[in-house]
């Protein structure tokens, strides 16, 4: 049989139909805690097994640090204020609009998306969907389909791995398929499979360098409530209630059936005692959370990261492998306690950059890494480009195939980033730009202030340059970038605050 070479591959071209697409989006989950990203802290054997086989991306970022907006991005190539997506509070999704799974139904693909997608219930562009009503939750979770609502008992990472595979198992594989895969975990609250309680109770974890970071110079940074020391809820959060009574009051217990409350109690109720009895106060307390918060985020990780690997040996058992596209990644960073903090928003590197690992054996090298920087509007032009499907001209992304045939090439020299949102967490809104070493934002509303990070010389975002008289001629160059970007994609908002004085 006559074969070819891609990517440093031998291809039959029997293998040469166009490829399947299995997109595994998690929720708020951290580069930092990714054994393919050189994490001391998380262990994800099975993540880390689509980066053995394929390319780890160390500088994929987002355009807008929220879980609605990011996915909205993923669907359309296009950037929130011209998606109509902007916030999870005020915007809804229109459905309507171009969605690169569209462009896929056209060529003859079966689509799906099962599991959390947070952008409305009422879908196009998918041929079958079983979606978790709004943020879902982690036990007994209301799924939504063309059937109806139904409550489904059992843990959420679990019942959305089931769902997937059962329906790989009911559609034609010799045909073409995408299917996205959307995971509650590890959004707050962070609850984990009773079986994977204890998994990390006796680690370690450094407190991170930043964790007590005074904000001095970065007055947008002061005002957030996202503090672990201080907005970090000891019931909701950590499940240290003072009574069962108060615990089953609890939104997230209260739809658990007995045997699930008996195996939460028995899990934190001693770890409650052992803290009343401690009477820690203060940094004591400050640091307790930041170790029960890191506990519960990697079990809850932990049992996600399972999961995943049920849907890898599910392609390896059916012969999908190698005509298959895996993509793992987050719908944004997140942070695990630097500058003292949990959640997103900030276009800080921690919630920023997004771990992004994909694997396809017809085109990429195993166990690569690469330094090119994409976003994640780039996911739905490459996915075309990659089924052969030509671009639609309104989506603001652009292909990185280039750089899985070839890990060392670049793709984009900058980053734009616009966080809308005025509400949740008091994070003022933004917008900015990331080139090269240095990077430039511009807060508004909350806070209006402008920040220069040099990021060679200072990697954890410490000392605003802005005002520094040895940074003017970094500043007027940056802020020429930042402009060129703004007008490349076309955002008249950032362009009127940009020209607003202050």
């Amino acid at each position: 049989m006559l074969a070819v070479v891609m990517g440093n591959v031998i291809v039959s071209h029997a293998q040469q139909s166009k490829p399947n697409v299995v997109i595994i989006i998690s929720d708020d989950h951290s580069y930092q805690t990714i054994g393919a990203y050189g994490s001391k802290m998380g262990r994800t054997p099975q993540i880390d097994r689509i980066a053995q086989e394929g390319l780890v991306f160390n500088n994929a970022y987002v355009n807008n640090s929220i879980c609605g907006p990011s996915r909205a991005t993923l669907l359309t190539g296009k950037y929130s204020h011209k998606n109509g997506f902007k916030d999870n509070e005020t915007s809804h999704f229109d459905f309507s609009q171009n969605l690169f799974v569209k462009d896929l139904q056209r060529v003859g693909y079966k689509t799906a998306w099962i599991g959390k997608i947070h952008l409305g219930h009422k879908l196009q562009g998918f041929n079958y969907f079983d979606i978790l009503n709004d943020q879902g939750h982690y036990f007994n979770p209301d799924f939504i389909s063309n059937k109806g609502t139904e409550r489904v008992d059992g843990y959420v990472s679990d019942i959305v791995t089931d769902k997937a595979i059962n329906w790989l198992d009911s559609i034609d594989t010799k045909n073409p398929f995408c299917l996205v895969i959307g995971h509650k975990a590890t959004h707050r609250t962070w609850m984990p499979d009773p079986k994977d309680f204890g998994a990390y109770d006796n680690d370690e974890f450094p407190l991170p360098e930043t964790f007590y970071d005074d904000y001095s110079s970065r007055k947008a940074a002061a005002g957030q409530e996202m503090s672990i020391d201080k907005d970090m809820r000891m019931g909701y959060d950590l499940k240290m209630f003072e009574s069962w009574e108060k615990m089953m009051a609890d939104g997230n217990f209260k739809r658990m059936n007995e045997e699930q409350k008996k195996q939460y109690a028995a899990y934190y109720q001693p770890i409650y005692d052992k803290l009343q009895s401690d009477k820690l106060s203060g940094k004591a307390l400050a640091e307790w959370k930041f170790r029960r918060y890191m506990i519960d985020y990697l079990n809850t990780a932990q049992s996600m990261d399972r999961n995943i690997g049920r849907v890898l040996d599910y392609l390896k058992a059916n012969n999908l492998e190698q005509n298959t596209i895996v993509i793992y990644l987050s719908d944004q960073g997140f942070y695990m306690g630097e500058h003292g903090w949990f959640d997103k928003r900030f276009m800080y590197q921690e919630s920023f950059r997004t771990p992004f690992i994909m694997k396809y054996p017809a085109l990429i090298r195993n166990g690569a890494h690469t330094d090119a920087s994409i976003v994640n509007a780039d996911v739905a032009p490459t996915l075309l480009e990659l089924a052969g499907v030509k671009e639609l001209s309104d989506m603001q992304g652009k292909s990185f195939v280039p750089v899985l045939k070839s890990s060392k090439k670049e793709h984009r020299k900058q980053i734009f980033y616009h966080y809308f949102e005025n509400g949740e967490h008091a994070v003022s809104p933004h917008f900015g730009v990331k080139e090269g070493r240095y990077k430039l934002i511009r807060f508004y509303k909350r806070v209006e202030s402008w920040e220069l990070f040099d990021l060679q010389n200072d990697p954890q975002e410490l000392k605003n340059l802005y005002d520094d008289p040895k940074y003017k001629g970094i500043v007027k160059k940056m802020k020429k970038a930042l402009l060129k970007q703004i007008k490349e994609f076309d955002d008249k908002e950032a362009e009127e605050i940009f020209n607003k004085i202050i």
